[in-house]
């Protein structure tokens, strides 16, 4: 039976030029190279310039995925941009980059969802896609996420990275098959009573400031193993798969032993999990993204590929997605 697909037909990224190493970092705060990377796994981080906003790093990517995908802007009908630092409180960063690219049709909004707002962004064109709203999408998930840290907490600070990737889905009418392309099901939660532990003690209604991060590690990342883990199962048995048909897994890049714990669960081998946390750290909605058009570009991940894509975030909010990537001839 037919079965309208989102087939991902490219994407892109875009890092800030400046990186903060540990070492640099150790010189302004009571920390270590050796402290962060056995707790995170990681050793440096992209920071925007000065004047460089969200809705920059978003355009820089996007203009890549649009290139890779071969596509022009004019089919663009729909542009979601997962970020938890917009350029301003309105309008929409999204609607930001459509001026920028020039694009004039469809829809632009923000979607936000922390650290999972990609992959809340890409469900929610996905499902824009089947239900005949989008035949083209720009999904992007971008971040400046070091103006919200308080760089004299050495226990939020040395964590977060600036970044952003995109992704261009457009719509096809495949055979419902899990061995067909596109996305085969995306898998949202959230928990609002978890709230506390993961927030930006500031906004325009509690506070009227923007507010730094604050964390309960502890109770993050006990949540993390807990809640991914059984939301990769939940996308895994929506399916018919199990975690051997899996050919990749794209977590989000939050701390190194959360992503090692989940390769654990799935008894994935280290080579098929993509890794780039050393490099980027935790750059929030931009992290999956990023990571996967790494593995994409430097050929890794491959046509009839299977991915998992996993990610949670502050609300709690997290999610999980299996694409199989590739698509068929389309012109």
């Amino acid at each position: 039976m037919s079965m309208r697909r989102s087939l991902l037909i490219g994407c892109g990224s875009y890092l800030p030029e400046r990186i903060l190493s540990n070492a640099e970092l150790a010189k302004k705060i009571d920390t270590s190279h050796e402290w962060i990377v056995q707790r995170t796994g990681i050793h440096q981080r992209h920071v925007a310039a000065d004047g460089e906003l969200t809705s920059d790093l978003a355009l820089a990517a996007s203009r890549r995925a649009l290139e890779a995908a071969r596509i022009g802007v004019d089919e663009i009908d729909l542009i979601i941009v997962a970020t938890t630092t917009p350029d301003d409180t309105f309008p929409a960063t999204a609607t930001k980059v459509q001026a920028g690219l020039g694009a004039v049709r469809g829809a632009a909004f923000d979607v936000q969802a922390v650290c999972a707002g990609f992959v809340y962004a890409l469900a929610v064109a996905d499902n824009f896609i089947k239900a005949g709203q989008s035949n083209t999408a720009l999904v992007i998930g971008a971040e400046t996420f070091t103006r919200i840290l308080d760089w004299q907490d050495r226990s939020t600070c040395v964590l977060f990275g600036d970044g952003a990737g995109a992704v261009v889905l457009r719509g096809y009418e495949g055979s419902g098959d899990p061995s067909d392309h596109g996305i085969l099901s995306t898998h949202l939660h959230s928990d609002g009573r978890e709230r506390d532990i993961l927030y930006v003690d500031g906004g325009p209604s509690s506070t009227g400031t923007t507010g730094h991060v604050k964390m309960v590690g502890k109770e993050v990342y006990r949540h993390a193993v807990s809640k991914l883990g059984s939301v990769i199962e939940e996308a895994l048995a929506a399916n018919g798969l199990t975690a051997e048909d899996v050919d990749w897994l794209v977590p989000h890049q939050a701390n190194r032993r959360i992503i090692d714990s989940m390769a654990n669960r799935m008894k994935l081998p280290t080579e098929k999990v993509i890794c780039c946390i050393d490099r980027h750290a935790n750059t929030s909605a931009a992290s999956v993204p990023l990571a996967l058009t790494e593995a994409v570009q430097d050929g890794r991940i491959t046509q009839g590929d299977l991915v998992l894509f996993e990610a949670i975030g502050g609300g709690l909010a997290w999610g999980a997605g299996l694409v199989r990537m590739g698509y068929p001839d389309l012109a």
